[in-house]
């Protein structure tokens, strides 16, 4: 007599469909690249899908890291360039003409994530940054009845201010499973202005403080080189960085400024510097891959980030270059915005500056530099702080326990 032996079938896992405008056009893209970070750890938990815009000469729709990274053309392909080099917002404010882009762009990625929608089960969807992927996920979800989870990273915050669009990140916020900040000062001004989601978490962007953005001991630190990262956007604040070099050369006449950024801004910042007669002591490295930063912030004397509010009310939530920064173990300036209080905690007396206020930056930026040994040593401090907050593990954690309690039970059916 034979039994007959059953072996449960595995279950299979959720799958997470992730909607984002930046995100790597290639492996080890200059572009910021922080969502594709978050996408392949949470792929240890879910089946994730990453649908994205096409760009020139991005690779074609694959696997990346355990991620399926689908890419949707919106444009003919020279022309889709309302993302790269600045930012959507920043490439509106500078070329107009690319308004006429925008319907076709939040059409084209409709379209597509309904076509997967309607081809395969997605159990929730991730969308960063309230507008335009949030707006694109509440469709969505009051059409599939598939619940989403809304990031907001600061510039969608801060900026695309006026009466419709405040209304349409309150229906968002208010249409979500849930909704995540990157900073209590952007929890703040949610509440400011309106939005009440069913729940709100202050959640990061990550860094890997682990294995990438280490301190290493045998590095050694150059005298009187600051480092710049980041787009060369209004609301980096480098244009007052720049307007503070001469009163930095004036007493340490041998300082360097490396510039590791690109964007719509690099043509005018170079502009002021040969109209200031500083030419020779600003570098401007260009487009630098993810790879190099470590070396550049392990190398640095110090790391300048000017960050303001920029005239459209943009500014940073928590910035993931000061984060890699501190990881390295370098020391920092920072403008005084208000999301960087969360990394820094009391160190902002010491660390902030305001920007604007050439004269007072130039001086906090010369007693850094006059005083390595206290500077570095404080560096090292707030890295064994940060570390808890900001280390990938951590945030990912965090983030796959949202996105998991916001999705029913398997043998609840959809509409």
């Amino acid at each position: 007599m034979s039994i007959a032996i059953t072996i449960p079938a595995k279950p299979s896992r959720p799958t997470l469909l992730v909607l984002a405008s930046t995100y790597p056009r290639w492996r080890d893209d200059p572009e910021p690249g922080f969502v594709h970070e978050l996408c392949r750890r949470l792929a240890d938990r879910f089946d994730v899908i990453a649908l994205v815009p096409d760009a020139p000469g991005a690779d074609a729709s694959g696997l990346l890291d355990g991620v399926e990274v689908l890419r949707y053309r919106y444009a003919p392909r020279k022309l889709q360039t309302l993302v790269n080099h600045g930012g959507i917002a920043t490439n509106l404010q500078r070329a107009p003409w690319k308004w006429a882009l925008v319907p076709a762009f939040i059409g084209a990625q409709y379209l597509a994530a309904r076509r997967l929608i309607r081809s395969r089960r997605i159990d929730a969807i991730h969308a960063h940054w309230l507008l335009p992927q949030g707006m694109v996920a509440r469709l969505l979800g009051r059409r599939f009845k598939v619940p989403y989870v809304v990031t907001s990273h600061g510039g969608d915050l801060f900026g695309l201010r006026g009466r419709a669009l405040t209304a349409l990140k309150r229906s968002v916020a208010a249409s979500s499973a849930a909704m995540t900040v990157v900073s209590s000062a952007m929890l703040e001004e949610a509440r400011r202005l309106g939005l009440d989601p069913p729940r709100m978490d202050v959640l990061p962007m990550g860094v890997d403080l682990a294995e990438r953005f280490v301190v290493d001991p045998d590095a050694v630190r150059a005298t009187d080189e600051m480092l710049f990262v980041g787009r060369l956007v209004p609301k980096k604040g480098l244009s007052h960085l720049l307007d503070a070099m001469p009163e930095i050369l004036a007493q340490r006449p041998a300082a360097v400024l490396n510039i590791a950024g690109f964007g719509p801004e690099e043509q005018a910042l170079k502009a002021q510097a040969h109209r200031m007669g500083i030419e020779a002591s600003i570098r401007f490295l260009g487009a630098v891959p993810q790879r190099e930063l470590p070396r550049l912030y392990r190398r640095s004397s110090l790391f300048v980030a000017p960050f303001i509010r920029d005239e459209s009310g943009n500014q940073e939530g928590l910035p993931v270059v000061l984060m890699e920064a501190i990881g390295c173990g370098c020391p920092v300036i920072v403008g005084d915005v208000a999301g960087v209080r969360d990394l820094l905690g009391d160190d902002c007396d010491d660390i902030c500056v305001r920007p604007t206020d050439a004269k007072a930056m130039a001086s906090a930026i010369v007693r850094a530099l006059g005083h390595p040994q206290q500077t570095g040593a404080r560096a090292i401090a707030l890295r064994a702080k940060a570390a808890e907050r900001v280390d990938w593990t951590n945030i990912a954690a965090g983030y796959a326990g949202l996105i998991s309690a916001c999705i029913p039970p398997r043998d609840v059916g959809r509409s």
